[in-house]
């Protein structure tokens, strides 16, 4: 199984579809430019950290 398969079998697992994924990083874009203290939820910021982590390690297998 190559990279890509490997990706794409990682996004569908836990995200469900691409554009699923890309909501979540569509977020994390938006965090990064308006993160303050309560204007986002915990639970949001969790998620989009462990999505970039997950594209972290996934492009470094």
């Amino acid at each position: 199984m190559g990279k890509e398969e490997i990706l794409l079998q990682w996004i569908e697992d836990w995200y469900g579809s691409p554009e699923e994924l890309a909501k979540v990083l569509d977020l994390a874009l938006e965090m990064l430019f308006y993160l303050e203290e309560d204007t986002f939820d915990r639970k949001e910021v969790q998620q989009v950290v462990a999505a970039l982590r997950g594209i972290v390690v996934g492009l470094r297998k």
